[in-house]
């Protein structure tokens, strides 16, 4: 988990013979932040676009995961260009790895160099959810 309510986020590691996995983003975010996120990526996806097609960024961490809506949310319009992004619920981003990646001399620096390059989602979500519509700060 990153410091509140500046740094937003939190990261997931586990380790476990056969089914160990790396983890990070918004699990269950809130009712506000949700709709600050919604609002944000319906008008203006550029950002987020950006880092999600990034090709180190999707190399290490592949798609946004996390439960979507199957409708557009109340008070946005389903027709929206940038709908399936705003119907995310949750923004999780995972990947897995063998026991032998585990055992491996270098694993410790690979997480790390995966954490890192998921750093750029954090820092745009730290900032979307610290200000509001229009940009200033809510901290």
């Amino acid at each position: 988990m990153r410091k509140k309510p500046a740094l937003r986020g939190g990261y997931y590691l586990e380790i476990t013979p056969g089914k160990s996995l790396a983890g990070a983003g918004f699990w269950k975010p809130s009712k506000d932040d949700l709709y600050r996120v919604q609002k944000e990526w319906e008008t203006d996806p550029e950002e987020i676009q950006a880092i999600l097609q990034n090709p180190d960024f999707k190399k290490h961490w592949g798609s946004m995961q996390g439960d979507q809506l199957k409708t557009a949310p109340r008070g946005f319009d389903k027709e929206n260009p940038n709908i399936r992004l705003v119907n995310y619920k949750q923004w999780l981003f995972s990947r897995t790895y063998s026991d032998r990646e585990v055992l491996s001399e270098n694993f410790a620096e690979t997480v790390n160099l995966q954490f890192r390059t998921i750093r750029p989602f954090f820092d745009y979500m730290s900032e979307l959810l610290t200000t509001d519509l229009n940009g200033v700060s809510i901290l």
